[in-house]
């Protein structure tokens, strides 16, 4: 009832924004928590000023404020361990017990956290325990409705791994039982908490790129871990992995360690890669620009390399339609992720507007500006003389010389060399939801409208049609 996710980026050879620096920067703060400095440097690019400090996130001093909470992790694979060994960095959170439906990962679980860990292979065990406050849900995709909803009925909040669920329906079951038990759900999409995210709204918000017309996101890797060729330990067996539990509601099938361990090469129990990364960049897009989806979607590719048994592709392309609102303009999106990328791997998303463009890295955020001039500009070489000196005396008239003072085209910024990352600041706002009983930064209903336009992309992949998407009640169609 609960495998463990082995995500992008934890014990994976995958990335996440910024991980490889990263998790150099965790082990060198083990699990001790210290103050993010409330702020993104501006660095210097062409024209641009000196180095300034901007004040995006507040303290998090007062996370310990409301006393301990105690914190249960279901799925202790490799995303699993990275969400709870960021998790207890966060002042006053304890972990207390594990589950897992193979043998090795309860014991490492207890090499990890200490002796006294209590651990088992059936998580309604820890559901029943009084004293655990919150569980971390980081199993696959096809348990996450499951397990999160019956740990909010036992009165747990959940912080419950991307995708939010594999099918559209589940999404509203969890919508439904968050609303009926008042317990915080937050999605860990971490990138809705990002100080990149965030000064990106901002920039977005105030014009500097004019208004939004184009977007384009990709996820490029190259790397067997990073197409989730993921280590089968040596022990694996039916006799060290509860294989019947771990089916669920998934077909029955004979013991097969790949479909266990490389889960999500399948479409039975994961979401591919629209689940696994695109959700990530809608994270990112919606929060920027406050949307609430798109209205179509189109996709497309193909197993091009790793023809090792997987039924999901290993690259995709989508096209997405954003339909005008109050938020933002009528605008595009396209995405794009390979595992075979033979240039070695990328991670962007770029938003082009009518002035400029934002172009954001793993822990980096570039601005480019480039108005457009007020005079247009003359093609009059094919005039006649009288034509031409008739029309270019028009036109000076019209646009007269003036000086103007030019600023910097170009502006960088970067995370300060401190920065804990966002999966550390997803996990404040979390915690401080729990204590305080205020609303989190990515709940049920946002985690529906990221992921479920990518269920529509796998459908459309299946059936080779475009599928509509109606970001307001959040339900798949058939587009005409």
């Amino acid at each position: 009832m609960k495998n463990n996710e082995q995500g992008p980026g934890e014990n994976t050879g995958g990335k996440s924004r910024g991980e490889a620096t990263r998790r150099s920067f965790l082990k060198t703060l083990g699990v001790a928590a210290a103050t993010v400095p409330s702020a993104l440097v501006e660095t210097k690019a062409a024209g641009v000023a000196a180095p300034q400090y901007l004040n995006l996130v507040k303290s998090h001093a007062s996370t310990s404020a409301n006393g301990k909470v105690r914190l249960a992790l279901i799925g202790t694979g490799g995303m699993g361990i990275g969400d709870t060994q960021t998790a207890v960095m966060v002042d006053g959170v304890e972990m207390v017990a594990a589950c897992d439906l193979y043998d090795g990962r309860l014991r490492r679980a207890k090499e990890l956290w200490g002796d006294g860990l209590t651990v088992t292979k059936d998580y309604r065990e820890l559901l029943e325990r009084k004293d655990i406050d919150v569980v971390i849900n980081a199993t696959t995709d096809h348990w996450h409705e499951k397990i999160s909803s019956d740990a909010m009925r036992k009165g747990k909040h959940v912080y419950c791994e991307k995708p939010m669920v594999q099918k559209v329906e589940d999404g509203h079951t969890l919508i439904k039982v968050a609303a009926e038990t008042g317990k915080v759900f937050q999605v860990g999409s971490q990138f809705a908490s990002s100080i990149i995210i965030a000064k990106a709204k901002e920039l977005l918000k105030a014009g500097d790129i004019g208004e939004l017309v184009f977007a384009e996101a990709q996820y490029d890797r190259h790397s067997a871990m990073g197409a989730w060729q993921y280590s089968i330990p040596p022990d694996a067996s039916p006799q060290t992995v509860d294989w019947d539990t771990y089916l669920g509601s998934a077909p029955k099938r004979p013991w097969d360690p790949l479909r266990f361990f490389r889960w999500r090469n399948y479409q039975d129990y994961g979401t591919g890669i629209a689940g696994d990364l695109y959700v990530h960049l809608l994270t990112s897009l919606h929060t920027i620009t406050g949307s609430k989806g798109p209205n179509k979607v189109y996709s497309s590719g193909g197993t091009r390399y790793w023809k090792d048994g997987r039924d999901v592709p290993d690259i995709q392309l989508s096209i997405y339609d954003y339909p005008k609102t109050a938020e933002h303009p009528e605008f595009n999106l396209t995405t794009r992720s390979n595992f075979v990328d033979g240039g070695g791997g990328a991670y962007l998303v770029r938003l082009v507007g009518t002035e400029g463009d934002l172009s954001i890295g793993w822990d980096s955020l570039t601005v480019r500006k480039n108005k457009f001039p007020k005079a247009p500009g003359m093609s009059v070489d094919n005039f006649p003389k009288d034509q031409k000196d008739l029309f270019v005396a028009q036109y000076n008239k019209m646009y007269p010389a003036t000086s103007e003072m030019e600023g910097p085209k170009e502006f960088k910024y970067t995370v300060p060399k401190d920065y804990k990352g966002d999966r550390y600041e997803h996990f404040v706002n979390f915690f401080n939801s729990v204590r305080d009983n205020k609303p989190n930064i990515e709940d049920a209903t946002f985690g529906l409208r990221a992921c479920g336009p990518t269920q529509c992309g796998n459908m459309s992949l299946a059936q080779k049609k475009v599928m509509s998407w109606d970001p307001i009640k959040m339900k798949i169609g058939s587009a005409t």
